[in-house]
């Protein structure tokens, strides 16, 4: 019996929030459990069904997920290590969940390089192998997209409480997003703490100035 892990990340093109890494450990007498769950690539789910998901995958497998904030991000992207940090945190989960082998999506366009990278910084004695679209092929690996899809939606769901639902959904595609970005890099302070700083989008946003009063015109 093996012990296997899927990794997956969710949040890496957005300029809001953080970006999560999820992981799924399962045995693997328990895959065709697993696939009854109806884990599979996270994208190709519903909100509601992720949530659905994220639920049952309890009582298959252990779930976990690791938030990465934007400062983080930020200082990793400036010096171009995004794919490296984001490889050391998949060779964290790989080490804490010591399973048989693990298998994780690729963000490098050289997948076999990046898996090579992963089991380097795991510790180099525990296999992995990484694909692209790997969420998609591979139901643990998609388990661990929906886990860390639900814990980067929650997340979001928490910035907006917060700050409003204008917030959108964090991403550059995003109109809301990019009007929010506009109003919060209004001049007079530094961008709040949840925005990525480093990312292209926040050279093109250019800020709303302060609403000003007849008064600020003098006599």
């Amino acid at each position: 019996m093996e012990l296997l892990l899927g990794v997956d990340e969710a949040g890496r093109g957005s300029v809001i929030g953080p970006l999560v890494v999820g992981g799924f450990l399962v045995r693997s007498d328990r895959l065709d459990a697993l696939r009854d769950t109806g884990a599979k690539d996270s994208k190709a789910l519903s909100p509601a069904a992720r949530e659905s998901v994220y639920a049952a995958l309890a009582s298959v497998g252990e779930r976990r997920a690791i938030a990465i904030p934007p400062r983080t991000i930020d200082r990793h992207v400036v010096h171009g290590g995004l794919n490296r940090l984001e490889a050391a945190v998949f060779a964290r989960l790989v080490r804490e969940l010591a399973p048989t082998r693990a298998m994780v999506d690729a963000c490098d366009v050289n997948a076999h390089r990046f898996g090579a990278l992963v089991r380097r910084l795991a510790g180099d004695r525990i296999p992995v192998v990484a694909r692209h679209h790997a969420d998609r092929d591979d139901p643990v690996v998609g388990a661990a997209s929906v886990v860390a899809k639900v814990r980067r939606d929650r997340a979001i769901a928490a910035l907006r409480r917060r700050y409003g639902a204008g917030l959108g959904s964090g991403y550059p595609s995003d109109a809301r997003t990019i009007a929010f970005l506009r109003e919060a890099c209004a001049p007079g302070g530094p961008p709040p703490p949840f925005i990525r700083r480093s990312w292209e989008t926040m050279k093109r946003v250019k800020p709303v100035p302060p609403a000003r009063t007849l008064d600020a015109f003098g006599p």
